[in-house]
């Protein structure tokens, strides 16, 4: 089978997954709902009973945000991945998730509301990036490799985590560290329309950036001459890459917490699918990343009557998996 026809049975088979199982959330949770009454409120009539509330302020932006930030972090990890050439590469590489979780601790120690934590993790979150460029620029080449970039982000990626460190230790144990510890867990719980709004053009803007750029992310292989014989500007290419990724981990993680595994997983998945051309990998990864969200999250807020915070059943599934990917692959002999 030629990979275009095969890529697009596997996007259309996708796409109608994702259907299918955001109607099957819609029903599902403690508060069960029919499919024949949520197919009347969405398409025939809306009442004003408890039904329509739990779906409209909810149980559909927690879909939405949940297919968002699946398909963010999905793509940001195709795209470091690519740009770094280290299939390792996650979306907190240049230590964005650690810096938007330093804000989001900061923001619940001082007593903020959802709006203000949101803020802070996304301003702090940004900050990390910036930190990076400015360790980069610091260290005097004008060119530097990518391996000192990734040095540099796991140096601002360990300093962030120290003070999120700081910030849980002066805590208080009774009532803010419990709230900092779960929210760094990671959670859909907290989403309502407001911060799906607010998070939805930088994840949204994010995401579309690095869809757009798929097709010169194949060049970042390529020598500075090579590329630009090709009319590729490189360093045009990666500070694009970098600023869209960035700003949508920071802008999941200012919701959501910390979900790890999305971002590593799930281009890995795409890669074996597809092969290593990312015209093909990053819109495998953002429709496979969302779908793969979706359904964690479905079951996190389903299997328990207390909520399983996502990132620790994105690990319980994902480094099975990438196990077994990494056998099939070759890159584990048994």
């Amino acid at each position: 089978m030629k990979q275009g026809r095969k890529f697009e049975i596997w996007m259309g088979a996708s796409v109608l997954l994702i259907l299918i199982c955001a109607l099957t959330a819609l029903c599902m949770g403690q508060f069960h709902i029919e499919l024949s009454r949520v197919m009347r409120e969405l398409f025939i009539e809306h009442g004003n009973d408890n039904v329509h509330t739990t779906l409209y302020n909810i149980r559909i932006p927690r879909i939405l945000m949940s297919l968002l930030a699946g398909a963010g972090l999905a793509a940001s990890g195709a795209a470091f991945q690519s740009l770094f050439s280290n299939p390792l590469a996650t979306p907190d590489t240049l230590g964005v998730a650690n810096g938007a979780s330093f804000g989001a601790a900061l923001g619940l120690l001082l007593g903020g509301n959802a709006f203000a934590v949101q803020g802070t993790a996304l301003f702090f979150g940004i900050m990390a990036v910036l930190l990076v460029f400015l360790v980069m620029k610091g260290m005097g080449p004008s060119n530097p490799s990518m391996l000192m970039v990734i040095l540099a982000g796991m140096v601002i990626s360990s300093l962030f985590s120290a003070l999120v460190s700081l910030i849980k230790y002066v805590a208080d144990p009774q009532d803010v560290l419990p709230v900092i510890t779960f929210w760094l867990m990671g959670r859909f719980s907290g989403v309502t329309r407001k911060s799906l709004l607010v998070s939805l053009p930088l994840i949204g803007g994010g995401t579309a950036m690095i869809f757009l750029l798929r097709f010169r992310l194949n060049a970042l292989s390529l020598s500075e001459e090579e590329a630009l014989s090709m009319g590729v500007n490189l360093k045009r290419v990666r500070a694009l890459v970098i600023g869209a990724a960035a700003m949508t981990t920071a802008a999941v993680v200012s919701v959501c917490g910390v979900i790890g595994w999305v971002g590593l997983l799930i281009p890995h998945i795409a890669r074996m699918l597809f092969g290593n051309d990312n015209r093909y990998v990053v819109p495998a990864s953002v429709t496979f990343g969302a779908l793969f969200m979706l359904i964690v999250d479905t079951l996190a807020r389903c299997v328990n009557a207390a909520e399983i915070p996502v990132s620790i059943l994105t690990a319980v599934i994902g480094a099975p998996v990438f196990i077994l990917l990494l056998r099939k692959s070759g890159g584990i002999r048994g």
